[in-house]
């Protein structure tokens, strides 16, 4: 029962690669969430924490410590968004530690999340979108590359994480043609995306350019040099930071203000598809949401028969 809880979190984090089959990518942000409890505890305990230190009452104090906490990037409070994804984290870390190891320690359950606050999904307009995929250079390979990309999230709503691990031969000439191919997304969960005639034509564009043998599909054309003995070129894969980066290049080149990213283009996909008269459930299954609770916050802003209600019913007093 004296276990050390960093001990316990390696062997938890195995648990999520080998028996959850969670990627790389969530693993790394439960180790970082889970991480920060451990060192909350240490500092508070002076040593480092077991098992047993693990009580309601440490875990009250974290999450008032969360909720008090300034974030160093936004200068603010920590969002309660935020601070559930840390609670939620310990959670999971709690179940495992009953389920799996059979510790007798405080239930997941008696944490309590707390009322999140409402959010509304930042989204392109029409006239936002021509601007930003118009500003790209096409006579440049990096150009063509960057509005394929472009192209390709807002086409198929895939998460950026998803983009960047695609590889060049996930883009054959068959697949092109049908427009559709499978994704491997949270959870290693695969499901069918599905290419405009425009994605289509922004991929063929870049792939003439690619004359290399290099497995990635998109490939970064400056910075550090490519890794030696790297015959599949995955040194050279572009990363979701640099895509982030090139889409606020962008969007500032198009003079749009808001701070676009590229789950923006995925939240543009999603609102374009219900304004358009898509059905909830299809919009889930498209985005590869594991609930339907997640896919109902576009319907704030795409219920199109309440405001054609509110427009019908409700007239200026005379």
């Amino acid at each position: 029962m004296n276990t050390l809880l960093k001990d316990l979190l390696v062997e938890y984090l195995e648990y999520l690669e080998l028996t959850k089959n969670m990627s790389q990518g969530t693993i790394k942000m439960y180790d970082f969430y889970l991480s920060d409890f451990i060192t909350f505890t240490k500092s508070k305990l002076s040593k480092d924490p077991s098992i047993k230190d693990i009580s309601e009452s440490l875990i009250k104090e974290y999450r008032l410590n969360l909720n008090r906490r300034i974030s160093s990037k936004s200068k603010q409070e920590y969002k309660r968004t935020t601070q559930k994804v840390y609670l939620v984290s310990i959670r999971s870390f709690l179940k495992w530690l009953i389920s799996s190891k059979g510790y007798n320690t405080v239930p997941a359950e008696k944490i309590e999340l707390g009322r999140s606050q409402a959010q509304v999904p930042k989204f392109l307009s029409g006239n936002d979108l021509k601007k930003l995929f118009g500003v790209q250079n096409l006579s440049k390979r990096s150009g063509l590359r960057d509005r394929a990309i472009l192209e390709l999230l807002f086409s198929t709503g895939m998460r950026v994480s998803e983009l960047v691990n695609l590889n060049k031969d996930s883009m054959s000439d068959s697949v092109l043609s049908r427009g559709e191919f499978t994704v491997i997304g949270k959870g290693q969960k695969a499901r069918t995306v599905y290419l405009s005639d425009l994605a289509k034509q922004a991929l063929r564009s870049y792939l003439a350019t690619r004359k290399d043998e290099f497995a990635p599909l998109f490939l970064r054309y400056s910075g550090v040099a490519m890794a030696e003995n790297d015959l599949k070129g995955d040194s050279l894969r572009l990363t979701v930071r640099s895509v982030e980066r090139l889409l606020k290049k962008y969007a500032m080149k198009a003079g749009i203000r808001d701070d676009i990213t590229p789950h923006t283009l995925r939240h543009s996909y999603a609102t374009d598809l219900l304004v358009n008269g898509a059905d909830l459930r299809s919009v889930q299954e498209l985005l590869g949401h594991a609930n339907v609770s997640t896919t109902q916050i576009y319907t704030h802003v795409t219920n199109k028969r309440l405001k054609e209600i509110h427009e019908k019913f409700h007239g200026e007093i005379k």
